[in-house]
């Protein structure tokens, strides 16, 4: 699967109440709607930047901290977010992530800045920077966690079997 976007950058220790504040948690289960506030208190913009066209979410160190829960990465699907880019990430959120088909890389982003256009080949674990010409690479995700996301997620992937976790 390649993936062509837009990077929008963000540095370390991005948590959970800031991809979604709490402030939003028991408002609505509409997720769409949740959405627009999506980054919000770090990037007020952030949703009128990234849902038009679709985004990478670039960051630093240990995203995605915070509480457990699934709306962060949801919202980040909703908001066209195509994928998360991190030096790394808190274990809850990526599990959640790869749980609710939202594609999570980690490696180290120093080298893609704000605006940049890449082209992210998950199964190949390269990121080609188009702006810049240059690739980095990564570990590809296991098979298990691969599949959950081309089936869209757990909750899909389970629908698709019959409720059967079915890994071949």
């Amino acid at each position: 699967m390649s993936i062509k976007a837009q990077a929008f950058k963000y540095g370390d220790d991005i948590n959970t109440d800031y991809i979604i504040s709490g402030k939003y948690k028991f408002k609505s289960n509409d997720m769409q709607e949740m959405a627009v506030h999506a980054m919000e208190e770090l990037d007020p913009d952030y949703y009128s930047k990234v849902s038009p066209s679709g985004g990478f979410l670039i960051a630093g160190t240990n995203f995605g901290c915070g509480s457990s829960r699934e709306q962060a990465p949801l919202v980040l699907i909703n908001s066209n977010t195509k994928a998360v880019i991190a030096k790394s990430f808190a274990r809850i959120f990526f599990r959640n992530a790869i749980n609710t088909g939202l594609p999570v890389v980690t490696l180290d982003t120093d080298q893609i800045d704000e605006g940049d256009e890449l082209e992210l080949d998950l199964e190949g674990g390269v990121v080609r920077n188009l702006t810049k010409g240059t690739e980095l690479e990564f570990a590809p995700l296991p098979p298990v966690m691969a599949r959950l996301l081309d089936d869209g997620g757990l909750v899909a992937h389970l629908r698709k079997n019959n409720g059967n976790f079915n890994l071949e």
